[in-house]
């Protein structure tokens, strides 16, 4: 039976690629980087076959005339996307396609519609954590399920809904027959704002509490509306409601591995936390 053996949340901000490797150089010595660059050997150690990654679109694949409200891949693989600067020299991502049909259909009868994307091409809100957790090898370790989730245009998902997905996924996944280790990632955040009166919002107490009960307490996260989380973390900082995809898909209990933060990278505070089931 399938088993999800490994929960991440990142944030996936694109300055977070190069602080990462400055911190591995050495010349990058905020201790808030440690976890960043520890995360990778961690996940390494699980020896996950697939990852779902839930992200959001930053206009790469979907636009504001139509955006979907979550939308899974099911595809053979992932092309890079353009994002104005042409295709990145990185590798495509080979897709899981049987497990996302079989998420799909289990799913879609747990009362979730979803969006099946049988060609996607996914940006920096995906390839951020996929460097930092992997690196850029020529061939990727894992095969991958995109999950976008609409935090940009709304009307966008509660938090509460994000973690009935999660838990409608886990349960999925815990129900697909082939031996498959499954490594759940929820991207995003932590808190920051673009633009706006409150461009440069960042709230440091906010972002802590949250890495801490997203481990000890996620019902209380998933209880917040969505005008607190704008107010709490910013407008780009709502974006957390995507680590509560990961959570939800993880059994009530776990147990925490590592966990990180840093302020700021570039405009954006910047979150990591690793997590196992305890059964």
């Amino acid at each position: 039976m399938a088993e999800i053996v490994a929960g991440i949340g990142i944030s996936h901000v694109p300055a977070l690629g190069p602080a990462v490797e400055a911190a591995a150089r050495g010349t990058d010595t905020n201790p808030g980087m440690k976890a960043f660059t520890e995360v990778g050997e961690w996940l390494a150690d699980t020896r996950p076959d697939v990852v779902v990654m839930v992200y959001n679109d930053h206009g790469a694949s979907f636009s504001f005339d139509l955006v979907p409200t979550f939308a899974i891949g099911a595809a053979e693989f992932y092309r890079p996307a353009d994002e104005g600067f042409g295709r990145p020299p990185i590798a495509e991502y080979p897709g899981a396609a049987d497990l996302s049909w079989h998420i799909v259909d289990q799913v879609v009868n747990d009362g979730f519609d979803l969006t099946v994307c049988q060609s996607l091409d996914v940006d920096h809100g995906f390839s951020t954590p996929m460097k930092v957790l992997f690196g850029a090898p020529a061939n990727w370790p894992v095969k991958v399920i995109p999950l976008a989730v609409n935090v940009v245009q709304q009307p966008t998902p509660t938090a509460r809904r994000c973690y009935d997905l999660g838990q409608a996924i886990g349960r999925a996944i815990a129900s697909y027959p082939d031996d498959v280790r499954v490594a759940v990632v929820g991207t995003g955040g932590m808190s920051h704002q673009l633009q706006g009166e409150r461009a440069g919002h960042i709230n440091p107490d906010f972002d802590r509490q949250f890495l801490r009960e997203i481990v000890e307490d996620p019902g209380n996260l998933a209880s917040l509306s969505n005008p607190e989380y704008i107010h709490l973390a910013g407008s780009e900082g709502a974006e957390l409601v995507m680590w509560l995809i990961m959570r939800g898909a993880m059994d009530e209990d776990v147990k925490q591995a590592l966990s990180g933060y840093v302020v700021p990278v570039a405009n954006t505070a910047a979150g990591v936390v690793a997590m196992q089931n305890l059964a």
